[in-house]
């Protein structure tokens, strides 16, 4: 029986009839960009703004009463 040879698809082509699959799946891309956590500034970044939350948090007695209520939640639910 003779080898039938097929011509090579194109990149472009099975992403698009991918993404046509998935649409007819009810489905829709979504893209989703995340800090490079390999950048040389990303943990002075992460310092920086973990530092502007915790001076936020101290200065916010609202704050202060809903985490301690929380708080006071979370014992009432442990065993």
């Amino acid at each position: 029986m003779p080898k039938t040879t097929r011509k090579p698809v194109p990149p472009s082509s099975r992403m698009a009839t991918y993404r046509q699959r998935m649409r007819a799946a009810g489905l829709r891309p979504v893209q989703i960009w995340v800090p490079d956590t390999r950048s040389p500034d990303f943990t002075e970044i992460c310092r920086r703004q973990a530092a502007a939350v915790a001076k936020a948090e101290r200065n916010d007695a609202d704050l202060r009463g809903f985490m301690d209520a929380a708080f006071a939640d979370l014992d009432r639910l442990t065993p």
